[in-house]
């Protein structure tokens, strides 16, 4: 992909072409900053609970509580893990020209859409449909 310059101040428009190459380059820088952000966020975390590691709260409740904590802090980060899969997936789509269009109709998600979740892969018509199919199975399965 060649080297596109985003100018300052750039917010995608419905007015210019679709997925054009500043665009794209747009919802790279976007993705790209917001994987950096997770991962200096599980460094921080990560050594808060190296540093929290070696302390034994004394009194059971106080125990639970700090044993809650970082299960919880846990089970964010595995949430972070499976999000910065999907940033990579992302872009792996940008560099294939694949970005923004719905991977179950081949429709544009719409500049909106991406703005608000920059890795969605389908519409917002697919992804109710998909929802939809999802809890039909979940009741008749219940």
């Amino acid at each position: 992909m060649a080297t596109v310059t985003v100018p300052a101040n750039y917010k995608p428009s419905e007015k210019e072409p679709y997925m054009n190459p500043v665009m794209l380059e747009y919802f790279r820088q976007k993705l790209l900053h917001w994987k950096t952000d997770i991962l200096k966020e599980a460094d921080v975390t990560l050594h808060e609970l190296q540093d929290e590691g070696g302390m034994q709260e004394p009194d059971i409740a106080d125990r639970a509580s700090a044993e809650t904590e970082v299960a919880l802090e846990l089970r964010a980060r595995d949430r972070q893990r499976k999000l910065i899969s999907k940033i990579d997936e992302a872009l792996e789509r940008i560099e294939q020209g694949e970005y923004g269009y719905c991977e179950e109709t081949g429709d544009p998600i719409g500049i909106k859409r991406l703005e608000a979740r920059p890795v969605a892969t389908l519409t917002v018509d697919a992804q109710e449909r998909h929802e939809r199919l999802e809890r039909t199975q979940r009741d008749e399965r219940e």
